[in-house]
């Protein structure tokens, strides 16, 4: 019997595909991979498992960034390109101009001192007071208002107004500006303390802002102070808001006193300074110090006797020189009133010269020292000559007289300048000619001799020459006038010299201000000697002293007043009609007082004039006598002059008529 087979287990094929042959046919090749390739169970037995992500092609993408990139890149290279190459210049100097500060080094100031050393102007340490504007921009600082907040902050520090500071504060496109100039070094420490403050306020806000002070800064300088006040400040002169001689010496002698300011260039970052190796500097040459022929004692002694006397005589102004007879150094030039150069906001422009070498006005009858000069040099006439002295005389278009009233004079010629006759001086010099033209010329050329028309040879910041016409262009009036004094012009300094020269043996000697200089170097290096000139001979000059000895004397003379106790004083007086500056017509006097001493042994020489006293005398003798005597007696005793061994000669003031 056939065996029995267990029946099998039917297993579920592979379904199959759609459109597929049926019965046993073969799967496609298709459906044969598919039936191969493992599918992941989906844990559920008969549930078809999901069909897997189709990655898209990364190469599209990868080239859009690559472009990218590389014109990213040419934007680079180009803008290189542009600032190292095509502008490399320019951005350099404009980082150089950002980066780099540059200021100047003033020089110190050369010193100026009197004969001994002592010094009259000097320079101390000071600051410019500078800023960086661009500091005080928004963008900068932090602060809408840097430049006001800061304006207002350093007004009342630096005397400025507030405006002005905010206006400089805000220059567009500057890095540098200066504030203020020459401020003491407290201002400084004012600024710096206040700065310090305000930063702490910042740091203490975290950090956010900044000071309103942080683009001020300072630079060293040196400021010009004049340790005695007033003292010789006309001669002095000042300096200006830019360290520049303003007047006198320091405007003369400003190359020499100023030196040569040097530079600093500097690396700079938010202000501060940045140690680099582009750094440089050009160091300043310091100013030729001067030391002047002016003897500060005497200086002060003429000083105080001249605005004592012009504020009692409630005077316009005054002068007083002093001068070594024998090197025609000047030992004193004073000025009343004066000024002081260390402040100069409450004194008007008028007030700031000097004087003594800038006024020109007619000296009255010290000027007769020349007419009795040539008198004795063309040899017309002798001390002891008999001059007839008339109450009037009439000359020209004019009746002259003399200052006073008086019956018949029998004087000699020496008489003549005794009591300062103007008839006998026009009387004696109508001796040097035939004529009065001739005589004309003779006088003239004489007062040229004695230096009246020219310069003194100081070279002065707007000193005057003086005014003297040529003989032929002389009025009636004036050929009779200028004998006395009258109808020429001359200054202070041009009048002491005329005394000094008869004081040194007729031989004139150019005056001098400064004795010698000193360089950044320390040599000390004389000027050339002054020019000499030959006036009269010694044996006039001789004459000439003895008979202003007999002004001062003999009691017939007009300047008593200005004996010395010890000393043989030779001088003269003068009493001027005075040209009024402004309305150009004759208004008041000019007094003065000229001489020298020891008669015997001529030293020091001293005038002293005082425009227009209005208060009290206003004669020369009785006002500028005084003062000669104060200023003389106080030089004689500096300079340790000895006493007259002799006594004086005393010629004869009269003569006896018939005789």
């Amino acid at each position: 019997m056939p065996s029995k087979e267990p029946p099998r287990r039917r297993v579920p094929g592979p379904a199959r595909p759609r459109g597929a042959a049926g019965g046993t046919g073969r799967p496609r090749p298709a459906a044969r991979a598919e039936a191969r390739r493992p599918r992941p169970s989906s844990g559920r037995p008969g549930r078809q498992a999901p069909r897997s992500l189709r990655l898209g092609n990364p190469r599209p993408r990868l080239r859009l960034v690559s472009l990218g990139l590389t014109l990213v890149m040419l934007v680079f290279v180009a803008r290189l390109l542009q600032v190292q190459a095509v502008d490399a210049h320019a951005y350099s100097a404009k980082a150089k101009e950002n980066r780099y500060l540059e200021y100047t080094v003033a020089a110190e100031r050369g010193e100026i001192t009197d004969r001994n050393g002592i010094a009259l102007a000097t320079s101390v340490d000071a600051y410019d007071i500078t800023a960086d504007p661009k500091m005080f921009t928004p963008a900068e600082s932090k602060i809408s208002d840097a430049p006001e907040q800061a304006a207002a902050l350093l007004a009342p520090i630096l005397g400025k107004d507030a405006a002005t500071l905010t206006a400089q504060l805000s220059k567009s496109g500057s890095r540098y500006t200066v504030l203020a100039r020459r401020q003491t070094p407290q201002v400084w420490k004012q600024i710096k303390d206040l700065k310090a403050v305000l930063a702490d306020k910042a740091a203490e806000n975290g950090g956010k802002g900044t000071s309103a002070l942080a683009g001020v800064f300072q630079e060293p300088t040196t400021k010009r102070v004049y340790p005695n006040g007033d003292l010789a400040a006309g001669i002095l002169g000042f300096v200006n808001a830019d360290g520049k001689g303003g007047g006198g010496l320091e405007s003369q002698l400003n190359e020499e006193l100023a030196g040569q300011d040097g530079k600093i260039r500097y690396a700079q970052s938010g202000g501060r300074r940045v140690p680099t190796a582009g750094a440089k500097e050009i160091p300043a040459v310091e100013g030729t110090d001067v030391e002047l022929t002016i003897d500060r004692d005497i200086q002060w002694a003429a000083q105080r006797a001249i605005s004592e006397q012009v504020e009692a005589s409630k005077a316009d102004g005054g002068y007083v020189v002093v001068q070594n007879t024998k090197t025609g150094e000047l030992l004193a030039m004073a000025n009343a009133p004066g000024f002081d150069p260390n402040d100069l906001s409450t004194v008007g422009a008028g007030s700031l010269g000097n004087a003594a070498l800038q006024d020109v006005y007619e000296p009255g009858s010290t000027a007769k020292v020349m007419s009795m000069a040539a008198v004795l040099e063309e040899g017309a006439a002798t001390p002891l000559t008999h001059v007839t002295v008339p109450n009037r005389l009439h000359r020209g278009d004019r009746l002259f007289k003399d200052d006073i009233d008086h019956k018949t004079w029998e004087l000699t010629l020496n008489g003549v300048l005794a009591k300062s006759s103007n008839i006998g001086t026009i009387l004696a010099t109508g001796q040097l000619g035939k004529t009065q033209p001739e005589a004309n010329k003779v006088l003239y050329s004489y007062l040229r001799k004695f230096g009246i028309g020219s310069p003194t040879g100081l070279g002065y910041p707007g000193e005057s020459a003086g005014i003297l016409a040529k003989p032929q262009d002389w009025s009636t009036s004036q050929q009779y006038t200028i004998p006395f004094g009258q109808g020429l012009s001359l200054n202070a300094v041009q009048a002491a010299s005329v005394y000094s020269t008869i004081a040194n043996g007729g031989v004139r000697i150019a005056p001098t201000l400064v004795r010698g200089t000193k360089g950044a170097d320390g040599r000390y290096t004389q000027p050339a000697k002054p020019e000499e000139t030959r006036v009269v001979s010694e044996k006039t000059a001789k004459e000439l002293s003895t008979m202003l000895e007999s002004v001062v004397g003999d009691e017939e003379g007009t300047g008593t007043k200005a004996r010395i106790p010890g000393y043989r004083v030779a001088g003269k007086t003068g009493t001027a009609n005075r040209v009024d500056p402004v309305s150009g017509v004759y208004d008041g006097y000019t007094a003065s007082f000229a001489g020298f001493a020891p008669a015997d042994d001529p030293q020091i020489t001293v005038y002293c004039a005082i425009q227009n006293p209005t208060k009290g005398n206003y004669f020369g003798g009785q006002i500028c006598g005084p003062i000669y005597k104060k200023v003389m007696e106080f030089a004689l005793k500096t300079l340790q002059t000895e006493p007259s061994g002799t006594k004086s000669p005393g010629l004869p003031v009269y003569f006896q008529a018939g005789g």
